[in-house]
């Protein structure tokens, strides 16, 4: 005798997805939100009051601020207008905290016993400093590896290392540079501007330096 046929599946078990509480995909959400903001916010603050940037060089030394064509808009080059250039003390221009100290490009091997070595690429040893309020300062061409550290909270005066001539230099000097956020700026001394601006000619300034007494952070 024939069984009946029948034309059902077997039934299968299915175990329950696991599902995420929309509590927590919530919580995930804002949580990237608030990151993100915590990252863009500080980008759109207008920059803060300009710090009372000094001459980074030693108090009451004159120093010959320089530029040329192809130099860049505001860079300063520094050369001292008595005695030898190399290994003058290189001086924080405002308290902040040291952001960069090491080497930009390649060091070359320009130096005080060869100081027609072959020429580097980029600034050579270099320190950078954020001064807060988005106002940021660079030392390039150092002779040696920086005296400060990347972190490090360094006051006005304070020496970050000595002038050389690594990197794409032809000369011992102090390449120098105010920024404020992204963009180069004018560069302001003891409250007033150091007239090196635009790149389109050779010309030079003579400036004393009153960086005289640390101001510590």
């Amino acid at each position: 005798m024939l069984e009946p046929m029948t034309t059902e599946r077997p039934h299968r078990s299915h175990r329950p997805r696991r599902r995420i509480p929309r509590v927590l995909l919530i919580a995930g959400v804002l949580a990237v939100l608030v990151a993100a903001a915590v990252v863009v916010v500080p980008l759109l603050r207008p920059p803060g009051p300009r710090p009372d940037f000094q001459l980074p060089v030693a108090c009451g030394e004159t120093w010959r601020l320089s530029t040329y064509p192809g130099h860049d808009d505001y860079d300063v080059d520094l050369f001292p207008t008595s005695g030898e250039a190399w290994g003058r003390p290189v001086l924080a221009s405002a308290a902040g905290t040291v952001t960069v100290a090491g080497i930009n490009g390649s060091l070359g091997g320009r130096t005080p016993q060869d100081p027609d070595g072959p020429r580097g690429r980029g600034g050579g040893y270099w320190v950078k400093i954020d001064h807060g309020g988005k106002w940021e300062t660079q030392y390039l061409h150092l002779l040696e590896p920086p005296s400060v550290r990347a972190g490090q909270r360094v006051a006005r005066g304070d020496q970050l290392g000595r002038v050389g001539s690594t990197g794409n230099s032809g000369a011992p000097h102090l390449h120098y540079e105010q920024r404020r956020g992204w963009e180069k700026v004018e560069t302001h001394f003891d409250g007033v501007p150091s007239g090196i601006t635009s790149d389109d000619r050779e010309y030079s300034v003579r400036l004393t330096s009153a960086n005289c007494e640390p101001t510590r952070p």
